[in-house]
């Protein structure tokens, strides 16, 4: 599978300049690549994020999670998610699984990863959750 260059290019702005909120990716199955499908500007919230991952295909995303620490300083962590849900085509979901870590090689620079089958193993809690623990 085959990574877009528009990918690698997108997710340094985000990375770099903080360019986009997220970008969700898809792979096109007959091109054999893997593509920006979608750009969340900076004032886009979780909400948004949330409604352009579609209910029943696989994505790969990156999400910028801001957060507050307990001692009240201001962070970010970059989410890799791998959404794949339950009713997601078989063939698709072993087409994402298979060329995830792939993907993820090209893209260097999250932090946390997160593997989603449905809304809830992505809420905003468990962004919390897993972006807590940092200290100033």
């Amino acid at each position: 599978m085959d990574v877009h260059d528009d990918c690698k290019l997108k997710f340094l702005e985000l990375k770099a300049k903080r360019t986009y909120r997220f970008i969700i990716f898809k792979i096109e199955e007959k091109s054999k690549q893997v593509v920006v499908e979608n750009l969340g500007e900076p004032t886009e919230s979780y909400e948004d994020f949330t409604a352009g991952l579609p209910a029943d295909e696989c994505r790969y995303a990156v999400y910028d999670f801001d957060f507050m620490t307990v001692e009240n300083c201001q962070k970010s962590r970059i989410f890799f998610i791998a959404w794949s849900p339950d009713t997601a085509r078989v063939r698709s979901k072993m087409i994402y699984a298979s060329s995830k870590d792939r993907f993820k090689r090209e893209l260097d620079g999250f932090q946390v990863e997160l593997q989603a089958t449905d809304p809830t193993e992505m809420g905003l809690d468990v962004f919390r959750s897993r972006a807590g623990g940092i200290e100033c």
